[in-house]
Order: structure tokens, then sequence, then C-alpha cells
């Protein structure tokens, strides 16, 4: 399948894309938001596309364990700004990270031409026409409350973005810009996030390119017993691993030494 997202051509199965994570937050759980430093965010995201990123993820509201929930308003404050100045600084694709529809509306006005949905549509159906009225790209994560399964794991989690791609086509967005997610550290333990992995290859039934966030997660922390700032190697395997089952997108936080990896594990797939 060839995509056209942002004006850019993304032909998924041909190489590994690598997407930018600019945390535009103070609480960000790897270590890295910047706050409401609209300058530094900028020069971060000019950096990562230097060093090979591309598209880059704009998110405004960490999603940390116990992060604290901002207004949708100071969301739109924190991250309008910084998707106009990358949308005109850089012609690679900005992402919007945010299951909430005024933000989404603001940041695609600012010129992001594509929306990151942490919920997969069940917050938020009117995503999937805002991605089909404005020709955006549209990523289904898979989330719940809580880490209970009522059974098999990788099971439930393809039967729920199944039904978030369905509302995606069904509302018009076409079949090459919708991306799947399974949502490493959403809803699951550290060895739930492991079984995933080892199966992350059955996601392809689905038909659609796959994205994966793994970068400085905890469940590598916690494999090796590592502070967030040392997990540089842990997701270096993940990426690996991730590539050879079959992803078509990796989230990171490392570009220049994640591309790298990718176009190792590339030759290797």
């Amino acid at each position: 399948m060839i995509a056209d997202i942002g004006g850019r051509r993304f032909e998924w199965g041909l190489r590994t894309y690598v997407m930018g994570i600019i945390n535009v937050t103070p609480d960000s759980f790897s270590g890295d938001g910047v706050g409401g430093n609209e300058e530094l965010a900028t020069s971060e995201g000019l950096r990562m596309v230097r060093e090979g990123a591309d598209m880059l993820d704009v998110g405004g509201e960490s999603t940390r364990p116990g992060h604290q929930p901002i207004s949708t308003s100071e969301e739109i404050a924190r991250t309008e700004g910084v998707v106009a100045r990358l949308a005109r600084e850089t012609e690679v694709p900005i992402s919007i990270d945010t299951y909430k529809l005024e933000v989404a509306e603001a940041a695609v006005a600012a010129g992001a031409t594509m929306l990151n949905d942490i919920w997969g549509l069940s917050r938020s159906p009117g995503l999937a026409q805002l991605a089909s009225s404005r020709n955006c790209a549209l990523v289904l994560m898979h989330n719940q409350d809580g880490t209970d399964y009522a059974g098999d794991v990788m099971e439930e989690i393809k039967h729920f973005l199944r039904n978030s791609v369905d509302r995606a086509l069904e509302a018009g967005v076409p079949r090459e810009r919708v991306l799947i997610d399974p949502g490493i550290g959403f809803g699951k333990t550290a060895e739930q996030n492991w079984i995933v992995m080892r199966r992350l290859s059955e996601l392809r039934e689905l038909g659609q390119p796959i994205l994966i966030g793994t970068s400085r997660k905890s469940f590598i922390g916690k494999a090796l017993d590592l502070p967030v700032d040392e997990r540089i190697e842990g997701t270096a395997a993940t990426v690996t691993a991730a590539i050879l089952r079959g992803t078509d997108v990796i989230r990171v936080h490392d570009v220049r030494e994640m591309t790298r990896v990718g176009q190792i594990a590339d030759r290797m797939r």
C-alpha cells in the first residue's frame, strides 16, 4: 500500500519509517518534556528530521501512569504553536498526539496532517470524520482502563483494533492512511507487553500498516532494572524485534540511534 500523508509518499512494507516524539509537557515519563518552550520544541523537531525522522508526533498531555489531566484549552495552547512552526519549517508530516477532537481540530488548522489517537476512536469517534474531511492519516491505538482481559490478550487487542479500523473506513478514511498500534504500556502489565511483542506479527492479519512505540518504556526498565535514561539498548532490541515481525513505523525518542537500528533490521528483514 502507498499512502500520501502531508504531501509525502509512504510505501508500507518498503522500509521502516521513523516517528520522532516531541513532548510539549512538563511531566513526560521519559524526562524529555520541553514544557511550554515553543522554541525548544521546534528546534528538537528540526534536529530529529536531520537525524532521520520521517514524521513528528507532537503531544501536549502526558499519558504516563498517574499523570494529571489537563484542560482542552491548555492542551491546545501547548501544541498549536509548535505544530504551526514545525509545519512551516519542515516538510515531514506533523502528527498530533491527542484523543480530544477540539485539540485535533486546532492542530489540523495549524498544519498537522496526522492524528494519533491513543483510544482508537473509542472516546472521540469524531476524529475519524476529521481525518476523512481533512485528508489526514489516522493512528488507532489499543487502550483500556485496567489490565484485566476476559480472554486472550492478543485476540482482544485485535478485536478492538478491527472495530477501530472499521469506524475509520466507514467515515471515509482511505485504508492506506489508517495505521494500527497495539498500545505497548497502555492497559497492560509488563508481562502482557511481552506477550504482545512476541505475537506482534499477528497484527498483519488486519491488513493495516503497524506503528509501535516501545521507546524507553517501563517494561524495558523492569526487565533490565534500569532507569528511563538508561534504556536505549533495551529500546533498540524491542525496535529490532518489532521490525522483524512486520512493523512499519517506530515511534521513538532517540531518532538518530533508532534510525540506524531500523536500517540494519530492515536489511535482516
